[in-house]
């Protein structure tokens, strides 16, 4: 049962991180696609800190962040996720990772970025997973530890990429794109409607967030 129940996950892992499993594929081209893209829309002051968002949720905003996370390690640069959706955190599961310990521990001062963020052995790649879910996800993004994380990991990575909760639903990720250099939208194809997009983008003017892309995904 154990055996079974390890293939499943495996599988899991290969269908999301699709990257990682089939690097020459089509899809994985997109995602260098992506990326170079990303460079070229910073080539005079590169963007560290990206949030990942989207109008809503079930778009595959944390599937994108994951994907392009490991295209950017392929690269040979050094990334972190960190997830801080903190309401319906989904980056553990992805890349198969106990949630025991994470940003919410960070955050409380329980542990430091150091004794929370986990190598995926993917390339240069960590995580940061949301840890415990807590009862004030805003006041902690808000807060000056969250501030203080930020500069840290700027300090150790090449870049990070921040998995957010969907920008119409909660207020969270306007703190983020606030505190952070860019801003990527997912808008899910025959998913999203276009009240939604726009919406969201004015959101982020109004959170004084750096639109610095926006990705169709079809794949929701």
């Amino acid at each position: 049962m154990v055996y079974k129940s390890r293939r499943k996950r495996d599988k899991i892992k290969e269908e999301s991180l699709v990257t990682y499993a089939a690097p020459n594929s089509k899809i994985a081209e997109d995602y260098r696609t992506i990326r170079t893209n990303l460079q070229f829309s910073s080539v005079t002051n590169k963007d560290k800190t990206i949030v990942i968002t989207s109008p809503r949720f079930g778009e595959g905003k944390s599937t994108i962040t994951a994907n392009l996370a490991v295209s950017i390690a392929q690269q040979g640069e050094k990334v972190l996720v960190i997830d801080a959706d903190l309401r319906k955190p989904t980056i553990h599961k992805i890349f198969q990772l106990e949630n025991t310990t994470g940003l919410t521990n960070v955050l409380s001062g329980k542990t430091t970025i150091e004794g929370a963020v986990v190598q995926t052995g993917i390339g240069r790649l960590c995580v940061l997973t949301s840890g415990p879910v807590p009862f004030n996800p805003a006041e902690l993004l808000s807060s000056a530890a969250m501030e203080t994380l930020i500069q840290k990991a700027i300090e150790q990575y090449d870049i990070i990429l921040f998995d957010s909760p969907p920008i119409l639903e909660v207020t969270d990720t306007s703190i983020l794109a606030d505190r952070c250099d860019g801003v990527v939208l997912v808008i899910g194809y025959n998913h999203t409607v276009n009240e939604d997009a726009v919406e969201s983008k004015r959101i982020l003017g109004f959170a004084r967030g750096k639109l610095v892309g926006t990705i169709l995904n079809n794949k929701v």
